[in-house]
């Protein structure tokens, strides 16, 4: 659990930083995000997911290479 809330924090801290240093393009972004279409947006989180899963997997089964 301790190593779980670790990850996740790191998570916050890690978005949190397009806010802190880049506020108006944050904002921009977000406008723009409203125009592109939901299965387009549904695509990009499936890939996201997946990137995810793939960088978890080679975290776990590299570091002991």
């Amino acid at each position: 659990m301790d190593y779980f809330l670790s990850v996740l924090g790191m998570v916050f801290v890690i978005e949190a930083i397009p806010y802190m240093a880049f506020p108006s393009k944050v904002k921009v972004f977000a406008r723009y995000v409203e125009s592109v279409p939901d299965k387009t947006l549904q695509i990009i989180g499936i890939l996201a997911a997946c990137a995810g899963l793939a960088v978890i997997y080679l975290g776990r089964h590299l570091d002991g290479a």
